[in-house]
């Protein structure tokens, strides 16, 4: 009769020990996914930012440039009448 029980008690530990490693599993696997989402979205984020930049160097370069220096500035010397 003990024996029976004792091994009823292996039998249950052991099944615990699998569906705790299961659910850890899972857990593991949501956070990874979530950590994957992150990444991707700063990625893209990191992606604008470098357009953002790449435009601002390109006006910051167009507004020093020789071309733009030696323009003169723009006046309104009348407006066209109907």
């Amino acid at each position: 009769m003990s024996l029976t029980a004792i091994f009823g008690l292996m039998v249950l530990i052991v099944g615990l020990i699998y569906a705790t490693q299961g659910v850890k599993a899972t857990t593991y696997d949501y956070e990874l996914s979530n950590i994957e989402n992150e990444i991707s979205d700063l990625q893209a984020r990191k992606e604008d930012l470098a357009v953002e930049k790449a435009r601002l160097t390109s006006v910051a370069a167009a507004e020093t440039s020789e071309v733009a220096v030696n323009m003169p500035d723009g006046q309104v010397s009348g407006y066209a009448n109907e």
